[in-house]
Formats: structure tokens, sequence, C-alpha cells
């Protein structure tokens, strides 16, 4: 497994004791320039032999490069079968709990090369500060259209795993890698992702602030605007993110709604398994009330703007279409001219020609008809014989 990591205190300790649990052989991790103690957890297990750590302090998105080389090393150094490129948010298992993810991994045949696995986001209560690992226990079925009316585009993008080679490439969020698929995986061996992405208030506005700043510091990176922490980093800017943080967790209400009707499933495989090394605080009663009230307004006109946004860009399109087409029409328009053009050129050439022999002409005649007239004249001039 490989993973880069960057102020993730809250949740790293779990995180990797999870997966060599689960029969992990090596887990390389470099840290990104931690200050919040996850460099000196993940020092603790390097001590003991249990992770090979390294650092790298930029702050630049170079998640793609840096994930990139570990999962080369991956097969180089420790000759690895099958990768594994995840988040700090990310707990790794079989669907089939019974066994352990090494043994699932086991029962996939190499000649897949790479094959795709599902994220599923938790959700629960919101909080001020905590791990939420015993907090978090509600798989997030909730349709894209109950997403969007909240501020989320969709749920997670789902990880792929892949073959350890020595030329792979993982691409900017460790979802894509080179590697084409070739086959449909064990249906006793299916594995899944458990992901936390909105464990508190705290680590989420720290989350957002941190991936901001690091795709600003990067000219190199062009997210799309729609990229979901590009649009949080905009929330955070416009001091909109708390709001919009606490719209995205249930009411108590909701989950009631949710539990009956198979949006929110309980699953407690974390929870039950781990501890949170940070516990729960609470959010402030006040603030939690104002934000549950701002929320859905602020959702609703961001939803307008966003309307808007599309109308005007539609109109922007549509006229650049009409634009087009009188551009088109334009040049057509002045390629027949010019065709024209060319044509009267060649018919002034060919009339001017034309009036030159015809001028040649008239000269030849009017001098023919001169001779023959001086030979009339002449001939009567000429004395008759008698």
């Amino acid at each position: 497994m490989t993973l880069m990591v960057r102020d993730e205190a809250d949740i790293i300790g779990p995180m990797l004791s999870h997966h060599l649990d689960q029969g992990i052989d090596k887990i390389i991790v470099t840290d990104n320039g931690s200050v919040d103690g996850t460099l000196e957890i993940l020092r603790g297990f390097s001590d003991r032999g249990l992770i090979d750590l390294r650092e790298d302090p930029v702050h630049r998105k170079q998640q793609h490069s840096v994930v990139t080389a570990m999962a080369r090393d991956a097969f180089l150094l420790y000759g690895a079968d099958w990768v594994l490129n995840a988040d700090a948010d990310e707990f790794w298992m079989p669907v089939d709990r019974s066994s352990s993810l090494r043994e699932a991994l086991e029962l996939h045949p190499k000649s897949l090369q790479s094959f795709v696995v599902p994220v599923v986001d938790m959700i629960g209560p919101p909080a001020a500060i905590g791990s939420g690992l015993q907090r978090l226990v509600y798989r997030d079925l909730r349709t894209n259209a109950a997403l969007n009316k909240i501020g989320l585009h969709a749920h997670s993008t789902p990880d792929t795993v892949h073959i350890g080679v020595p030329d792979v490439e993982i691409a900017q969020g460790n979802h894509f890698v080179n590697l084409a698929g070739s086959g449909v995986e064990p249906a006793n061996a299916l594995i899944e992702v458990l992901h936390f992405p909105w464990r508190s208030w705290h680590q989420f506005e720290r989350k957002v602030r941190s991936a901001g700043l690091g795709y600003e510091n990067n000219p190199d990176l062009n997210p799309s605007p729609n990229h979901h922490g590009m649009q949080e980093y905009r929330r955070y800017k416009l001091g909109s993110l708390q709001p919009f943080y606490v719209l995205r967790h249930p009411t108590s209400e909701e989950f009631a709604v949710g539990l009956d009707n198979g949006t929110f499933v309980p699953e407690d495989t974390v929870a039950g398994s781990l501890e949170s090394p940070v516990p729960d605080v609470a959010l402030d009663p006040d603030l939690l009330a104002a934000a549950r009230r701002l929320g859905p307004v602020i959702a609703a006109t961001e939803t307008e703007f966003k309307r808007m946004l599309a109308a005007e860009k539609e109109e922007t399109r549509s006229f650049a279409t009409a634009y087009h087409e009188t551009a088109v029409h334009a040049r057509t328009l002045a390629e027949k001219l010019s065709a024209l053009g060319e044509e009267l050129s060649a018919l002034e050439r060919t009339y001017r020609v034309n009036v030159a022999r015809l001028e040649a002409e008239l000269v030849e005649l009017r001098q023919r008809r001169a001779v023959r007239w001086v030979e009339r004249v002449t001939a009567l001039r000429r004395p008759r014989s008698r």
C-alpha cells in the first residue's frame, strides 16, 4: 500500500493498524510536511519496521509524481504482486468480512492487471473535533440528486488496485492508473473501501484550506472549477464552508427516514474494531442551529447562481455558435466574391484582347479600302485607248 499524508493525526494510527492487521506486507508512506503530530505517529510505526517512511515537505499538490514513485518502488523494492494507492481516510476491506484483505487479494489472478474498488462514504452527526470512527457509522447511499441539493457533486470516485510493475503511472487523486483491467473479479473476493472524509469541522476546514493552497501554489495543475476541492475552497474563502459542512450531515429526523428507506445503512466494522484517537466534541448548539438555518439558503443561492452561470454559458455558447456560422458564411461569400473577381478579371482581359484584335482588324480593313480606292481613282485617271 502507498500513502501520501499531511496532518491526519486524528486517523492515521487506526488506518495503518487496520491495513497491517488485514495482511498488507508493506506500507510506503510519504509525509507531506505535517505539523499536527502525524509525522511523530508515523515515526513510531517506522521505528518498529512496520512502514517505509519518507518525507516530502513541499506543498504543491505533487501527489501524482510522489504516489507514482511509491507505486513503482512497491514492485522494485518489495516485489509487490498487488498495489493499493490509498488515502489516510480510507479503510480497505473485503466485502466478505470473514476473510482478510490479503486473502481476498490472493484470490485475484494477476492477469486482471487492475480492477476498480467501490468507495463508500461514511456519515453520521457533525462534530467540532474528533476522529469520529464511532460516530460516522452509516453507509451514505443518497442519490446524486439529493447530494446536489446540499452542495455535493457526487459520491467519492472508486479506487483502483493494480499489479506491481516498474513503469506504472498513477493519476492525480490516486483513482486511475495506466494499466487497463482485463477480466472479472472473483465474486467471492470482492473488495470495498469505507471512506471517512468529513470527520470533524476542524479536520474538514484544515483539509480544504491545505488543498486549495496546494493547488494555488502549483501553476502546472489546472483542476476543473467543478472539482470538489476547488468548490470547497471557494466556499472557504467566501466564509460559507461551515454551513455546507453541517448541511451534508443529516439531521436525526433525516436519519430516521433514511434508515427506514435504505438511504442510510448501519456499518460498524471500523467502529467495532478501532478506537478514535481524538475524542468527539460536539459543535456549539447555537452555531449548529445557525448553520442548519443558513445551510439550505446558501445551498439554494449557490444552486441558483450555478443555474444562472450555466444559462449564461449556454447563451455565450449559442452566440459563439452563431458567430462561427456567420463567420463561415462570410468566409464563403468572400471566397465567392474572390472567385467572381477573378472571373471578372479574366473577362476584362478577354475583352481587352478582343477590342485590340477588333481595332487591329478595323485598321487593316480601312487600309485595304484605302488601297482599293486609290486603285480605282488611278484607273479612272488612266487615259483610255481609242
